[in-house]
């Protein structure tokens, strides 16, 4: 692989900035600087920029602690979007995010840019929990519980199997279901008589938000939490 085009795969760096950064002479080949910017490299070669090393991973996998007010897009004319948040350093690998949160819920959201990553928890298939917690404008009770479990008619769609859990007071609720449609969790407790104050995504199959993210912050994904959502597709260029 040519070492200009090792950099643009795996790094911010363009070619053409690659070609400067040579002439800087701020690259290192297996800690010699390179003949030409061009030169072929082994993908096992160690190469270096300013000191730092460039990392070749395949594919990037990211949690998101979302803020209220982003929408879960890549791009919009009208709102903030979640890669807004992304670091200037990793705009460069077109992440997008896994499903969506709408714009007024917070919490747990994936970015990547491995499309198959994306499939694999999406599909209806895969039955991956979503769970939330919700703040109330009344309390819930054990009959609601039951509605949820069986599943409700919601019009368009009729939901499967899901899970409501009171928390502390009656009025926060945990609720975990398999799904994803549009509103669906606020939808659902407006079917039972109540009103959705608040919504935060907790955890994804079985992958819990970070607590010491704050809303906006990202972090990459652990090789534990990788494997905990079941994922083995391809992390790491070898």
């Amino acid at each position: 692989m040519r070492l200009d085009r090792f950099l643009s795969a795996y790094s911010p760096y363009s070619r053409r900035e690659a070609h400067i950064l040579f002439r800087k002479k701020l690259i290192l080949v297996n800690g010699i600087p390179p003949r030409e910017p061009d030169q072929d490299i082994r993908i096992s070669d160690t190469v270096s920029v300013s000191g730092e090393i460039v990392v070749p991973k395949e594919h990037i996998y990211l949690m998101l602690n979302k803020p209220r007010g982003y929408l879960s897009a890549t791009e919009d004319k009208r709102d903030p979007v979640v890669i807004d948040l992304v670091p200037e350093s990793l705009k460069y690998r077109h992440l997008f995010p896994v499903g969506r949160l709408d714009k007024d819920t917070e919490g747990l959201l994936f970015l990547t840019d491995d499309g198959q990553f994306d499939h694999f928890l999406m599909s209806p298939r895969k039955k991956v929990v979503k769970r939330y917690f919700a703040r109330l404008d009344s309390p819930a009770i054990p009959a609601d519980i039951e509605i949820f479990r069986k599943g409700m008619n919601l019009g368009d769609f009729t939901t499967a199997e899901a899970l409501l859990e009171i928390g502390n007071a009656p009025t926060e609720v945990y609720v975990s279901i398999t799904e994803g449609k549009f509103h669906q969790v606020k939808r659902m407790c407006e079917t039972v008589g109540k009103k959705v104050l608040f919504l935060k995504r907790v955890s994804i199959g079985g992958v819990e938000l970070d607590n010491t993210l704050a809303p906006g912050q990202i972090r990459d994904l652990t090789e534990a939490e990788l494997g905990k959502l079941g994922y083995s597709g391809k992390r790491g260029v070898k």
